[in-house]
């Protein structure tokens, strides 16, 4: 049989998406066909974001065509969860356009005051913000935050019971902080440690919102796994110093998201800690206005920046170390809340940029088309 659109789009009506229950033709998950002689190269969005259920729908994908074209034509199947413009056809997190997890790859870099202060700011710009407090042995947000003494509620969902997010800030959020004793170690094995963090996303309401971030633990375990396997994300951002010991280890961080079995965009880096200025140098002026030779590079200068540009990511900003930021965070009161002043300046050019990272991840739609073999090849085998 020739292989034409219409043969292509009957073919196809036939693999059913196993979580939402219809076929990928009418929930318009066929992202991409592109037909060079007798090869079809094919995008095709999932629900589940799992390993095992992106290759279910790679087996069917290639079975229906093969059945329809015969077993002499080459089939080159990809695979991604819905991206998050489309949430809404998500089974989880339905109506979070885009789930953004915050990772280093070593512990003591500021991960959890980026986040903080990343979550807080996109609030205060008008976006409706999670944030899920991933790091299940060293919960820090509800510290951050300054509700060490709330207790997420309950409530009635359909016949369900689900958790009701904390909210400060304009931002949503849930810890496992907020179910243990601040002093209490959280002695768990991987397995239930993951099934605590599933449980932040799929038994809470979360509602619709613009971002939700995931303030991961430092390294690559069983955590960062099991975030890929039960959510769809959008990206991650890795935080490092430009330390040279620090940047071994955000390398690793970018590797684990590049792996193809995690396939995660890795939408920028921010190198925190760049440098610092005595308070009393600062005083009176803006943080853009202090010139590099009054800057003190006490981790090293620029590592951050030259990794982004070796490994070919985004670089997001330099965030410098002011003392402020520190003692905002201890207190619960993010730094961005300062108004215009040293320590909320410092985080105005991440913010900028994770922005500009939301509008171009908008602006993007799945690209859909049927092509010639003349036109470029945008799929590869």
């Amino acid at each position: 049989m020739e292989i034409t659109e219409e043969a292509l789009q009957a073919a196809l009506s036939r693999v059913v998406e196993p979580d939402l229950k219809k076929d990928i033709v009418t929930l318009d998950l066929v992202q991409e066909i592109v037909i060079d002689e007798n090869t079809i190269n094919i995008i095709v969005e999932v629900s589940n974001p799992a390993m095992h259920s992106r290759k279910r729908m790679e087996e069917a994908v290639i079975f229906q065509l093969k059945q329809a074209f015969g077993d002499g034509v080459k089939v080159h199947v990809s695979v991604r969860p819905i991206s998050g413009a489309r949430g809404g056809l998500r089974k989880v997190l339905p109506f979070v356009k885009h789930i953004v997890a915050v990772a280093s790859g070593k512990g003591g870099v500021g991960k959890s005051t980026i986040t903080a202060n990343l979550a807080v700011g996109l609030a205060q710009r008008g976006l409706k913000v999670g944030l899920v407090d991933a790091d299940i042995y060293g919960p820090s947000m509800p510290l951050m935050f300054d509700v060490l003494k709330e207790r997420p509620r309950v409530k009635a969902v359909d016949g369900k019971n689900l958790i009701v997010p904390v909210e400060n800030y304009g931002v949503q959020m849930l810890s496992i902080g907020f179910f243990a004793d601040p002093g209490q170690a959280i002695a768990w094995r991987g397995p239930m440690a993951s099934k605590a963090l599933d449980q932040l996303f799929k038994d809470a309401d979360w509602g619709e919102l613009d971002i939700m971030l995931v303030d991961l633990p430092p390294g690559t375990g069983d955590i960062h796994l099991s975030l890929v396997q039960a959510v769809p994300l959008s990206g991650a951002i890795i935080v490092s110093t430009p330390q040279p010991v620090a940047l071994v280890d955000a390398r690793k961080g970018v590797g684990l998201f590049n792996m193809p079995s995690v396939n995660v965009p890795v939408l920028g880096i921010v190198e925190n800690m760049s440098w610092f200025v005595p308070a009393e140098a600062m005083a009176g002026r803006r943080l853009a206005d202090i010139p590099d030779k009054e800057r003190l590079h006490i981790f090293g200068k620029g590592g951050a920046r030259a990794l982004a540009e070796e490994l070919k990511v985004p670089f997001m900003a330099e965030v410098p170390l002011v003392q402020s930021i520190r003692e905002a965070a201890d207190v619960g009161r993010p730094a961005v809340l300062q108004g215009d002043t040293p320590a909320a300046q410092a985080f105005t050019p991440m913010l900028d940029a994770m922005q500009r990272i939301l509008a171009e991840l908008d602006a993007a739609p799945p690209k859909k088309k049927v092509a010639d073999p003349a036109d470029e090849m945008s799929v590869k085998p």
